[in-house]
């Protein structure tokens, strides 16, 4: 029996001069396969008064896989990595035990930057691993009918992304011409679809940017149709077997944890190192566990 699709409401955040549309975790979905955030930012119009840059901060325990439709950033982080991303590129992450970023406006004055940023859960046995970056300029692409895509993780058929992964998930973009397009998908993956241009229908629901179509396990393959051109992010994965615990920028199995990645960069431990960037790192309170008096 054929899952049925279910639309889960995102909500608006914003990231210093940046809007975006938080898709996931909801209260509906907390994780699709080992996916678990999405945000969905801009477009946002670029002008000399606008800063999109974000400051040095930390994550642990995640990948970051980031993806424009337009504009460009300048990614730095406590490795030593200093990178321009650009539409059609990938920047992948990874924190394992810890690593902080920054990323910045590359001397844009004019034009839009709109893309995602999709956090992937590590597993057990690489989170308390050793942080990585790498970047990618091309990617494998794939054409049917109504639709063109790119993976930027995981396989589809026999194609196969170059960007590393720690745990059996995939993720594509697709760009979808107007009418029908049928996608081979694979029954062991749970599926999410974010809209990021246009609407896009799933057996009668329509999607739109801000939300996410959560369409569980046990399809052979997914049907959409496009009301006239739109781009959407399609991600799955094998159900995440382990139980994961998220506050701010870290990914862990426990409130413990999250206590000591925050403390670390609190602190200024070495854990996360010094991102080589002209803005001030980003500061946040203490967990509420850790502050009695609220």
């Amino acid at each position: 029996m054929t899952p049925e699709v279910e639309i889960l409401e995102g909500r608006v955040a914003r990231i210093g001069a940046l809007t975006v549309r938080r898709s996931l975790p909801t209260r509906g979905c907390r994780m699709v396969g080992a996916w678990c955030f999405v945000d969905h930012m801009g477009p946002q119009a670029i002008t000399p008064d606008v800063s999109v840059d974000v400051g040095p901060h930390p994550h642990s325990g995640l990948q970051t896989v980031t993806w424009l439709l337009s504009g460009a950033f300048l990614h730095r982080d406590s490795l030593g990595s200093e990178q321009l991303i650009r539409p059609g590129e990938l920047n992948l992450m990874t924190a394992g035990h810890g690593v902080a970023h920054s990323e910045e406006n590359p001397g844009m004055t004019s034009g839009q930057l709109h893309g995602l940023q999709l956090w992937v859960a590590q597993p057990a046995g690489t989170r308390e691993g050793e942080a990585s970056f790498e970047h990618h300029h091309a990617l494998p692409q794939w054409e049917s009918t109504n639709v063109a895509a790119t993976v930027l993780v995981g396989t589809h058929d026999s194609l196969e992304s170059p960007a590393r992964r720690d745990s059996d998930h995939g993720g594509m973009e697709l760009r979808l011409h107007g009418g029908e397009a049928v996608l081979p998908v694979r029954r062991d993956f749970e599926y999410g679809l974010i809209v990021a241009e246009g609407v896009v229908e799933v057996e009668g629901r329509l999607v739109e940017p801000g939300q996410l179509a959560y369409l569980g396990l046990a399809r052979d393959e997914l049907t959409l149709r496009a009301h006239g051109r739109a781009t959407a992010m399609l991600i799955g994965g094998i159900p995440f077997e382990e139980r994961v615990f998220m506050w701010w920028n870290f990914v862990a199995r426990s409130a413990d944890e999250v206590s000591r990645m925050w403390q670390d960069w609190a602190t200024g431990d070495e854990r996360y190192g010094r991102v080589a960037s002209s803005f001030a790192r980003i500061e946040t309170a203490a967990p509420v566990w850790l502050n009695p008096s609220l």
